[in-house]
């Protein structure tokens, strides 16, 4: 790590700022080591007068220092094992709402990427009606007169997130350098994940290529629509997509008005975020208010597919067994899912882990129907796995504070929703469908497909087995004799540099002249 002035600077501005918007009241100076509690101390005498004394200040500093410390701050707040719970929660507040840049640079932004003039893509783009801090949203009309939505990538955006990103890992360094908690918390990869993100988000062909995925797999989902993307107007900085005619899920007036169903809808949304998870492991990580529409003819359509979650296959029947298993108060399979995913290392006791479940369980189902929260549950869990050496996993926290949107959506349609009978027939239908007889079938039949793969490479591992024992052959008989003072020679000089890697080698080719031999 070589000493950054540059970033030593911009760092400044960040901790000065963070001071006067009271963002070090956060840190208790008793609690930090001496040389930082001192700093904490210091730092604190920078407040402005009528500064927040809680998180309130750290979401204050974050808005004035800019887009790439919202997004850092968005990011964190997936991360309660780095910056607590609490923090975690009050920085779900930051809101991406950038001013807009004039209609003159997006049109220079779209004629550079298509090298064309803007008369020959579109027909008609209006000002700017929605922004952020990597993007804004045009309307637009093409050449043939189909009404769409023209994102916009910022211009100089990939400097400015270049120029912050390389300041935060700096300080990623320096911190995993001289504390052992942040080496511990990895402040190096959360950069190096958050880079990675932002990176991709700023590419607006990965959102159209997400638009796509997920229109493929919600083709049959007849209460939820996404627009379709027009590829010949799609670059780099450009994403062109079809125009959503609807009324925002925050506008609750105009939704009544319009004589949709809001009871409908709150049910649509929790069902349609599940089934995306549960069924196809990818899902619309962004479902806030803005991003959603209910159309003419009620159906929910999202926009703004720039952050999308995944989830594999084991992480999908965790989530389905952990809610079912709620559900029906079994919290002995709660626990066993959890070890058997491996989430919890296995010195721990099933029995302890379904005890501390319970603690979770028992007051949700004393509750009526209506106040029981989904998404409160899993943090309350995560909570309790932390006692039990969880570790953070990215994509379950990513789906629990999805979900946290999600749930606030629905409530806000319908105050008395029941979040269970509206979540069991979906968590019901994906596990009869992927753990019951039909599922093991399909199970089976994939392990043969594996199987009989494996079987198929056999003849070219043979093969390569063959050349081997050439080889061997052909170096023995012309370059070296491979008797019993050679061997032992050759291998006290390969154990010296490298003992296990050769042992490794041998064992590989063993096995190779093993499965040559049964072939043969």
């Amino acid at each position: 790590m070589r000493f950054a002035p540059i970033h030593l600077l911009r760092l400044m501005r960040v901790g000065f700022v963070l001071a006067r918007e009271g963002a070090f009241a956060l840190v208790d100076p008793r609690e930090a080591p001496a040389g930082v509690g001192a700093l904490v101390r210091l730092a604190r005498l920078f407040e402005k007068r009528g500064a927040a004394s809680s998180a309130e200040g750290l979401v204050a500093a974050l808005t004035r220092l800019g887009p790439s410390y919202i997004k850092l701050g968005q990011f964190m707040a997936t991360r309660p094992d780095v910056v607590g719970v609490r923090v975690a929660r009050d920085l779900e507040r930051l809101q991406d709402r950038i001013p807009p840049f004039g209609r003159a640079a997006a049109l220079k932004e779209i004629e550079e990427s298509f090298g064309k003039s803007l008369d020959a893509l579109y027909s008609d783009l209006s000002e700017p009606i929605a922004a952020a801090s990597i993007a804004q949203v045009h309307r637009a009309r093409t050449r043939e007169g189909v009404t769409v939505a023209v994102k916009v990538l910022r211009p100089g955006v990939r400097t400015r997130f270049r120029r912050d990103l390389a300041a935060m890992a700096y300080a990623a360094e320096v911190m995993e350098k001289f504390s052992a908690e942040a080496r511990r918390l990895k402040f190096v990869d959360v950069v190096e994940t958050l880079k990675r993100s932002v990176t991709m988000e700023m590419d607006l062909r990965l959102e159209a290529a997400a638009l796509s995925e997920m229109a493929e797999n919600a083709c049959e989902d007849s209460e939820f629509h996404v627009p379709s993307v027009n590829w010949d107007l799609t670059a780099r900085d450009v994403v062109t997509m079809e125009w959503i005619e609807g009324i925002p899920l925050h506008d609750l007036d105009a939704i009544v008005a319009a004589g949709h169903d809001r009871v409908g809808l709150g049910r649509i949304v929790i069902q349609s975020f599940l089934r995306h998870a549960l069924r196809d492991g990818f899902f619309h990580a962004d479902m806030h208010p803005g991003n959603l529409f209910v159309d003419a003819a009620g159906r929910l359509c999202a926009v703004d597919f720039g952050i999308m979650g995944r989830l594999g296959p084991r992480e999908r029947r965790f989530l389905a067994e952990i809610l079912l298993g709620f559900i029906t108060r079994n919290y002995r399979r709660v626990a066993e899912v959890h070890f058997e995913a491996g989430y919890v290392p296995m010195h721990h006791s099933v029995d302890d882990f379904a005890q501390a479940i319970r603690a979770i369980g028992e007051p949700i189902h004393q509750r009526s129907a209506d106040q029981i929260s989904m998404a409160k549950l899993l943090t309350l869990l995560f909570e309790v796995t932390g006692l039990f050496d969880m570790r953070t996993r990215t994509e379950l926290v990513m789906l629990q504070k999805t979900m946290v949107v999600v749930e606030g959506v629905a409530r806000s349609l319908d105050p008395h929703l029941n979040m269970w009978t509206t979540a069991e027939p979906v968590v019901r239908e994906w596990i009869e469908r992927n753990l019951g007889p039909l599922g093991r079938i399909e199970d089976v039949g994939r392990g043969a497909v594996s199987l009989a793969t494996m079987i198929g490479h056999l003849p070219a591992l043979a093969q390569k087995a063959e050349t081997l024992i050439n080889h061997i052959n052909e170096a023995s008989e012309k370059d070296f004799p491979l008797d019993a003072r050679s061997i032992a020679n050759i291998g006290k000089a390969e154990a010296a540099r490298n003992r296990w890697g050769n042992l490794a080698l041998w064992i590989i080719a063993a096995v190779l002249v093993a499965i040559a031999l049964r072939l043969v």
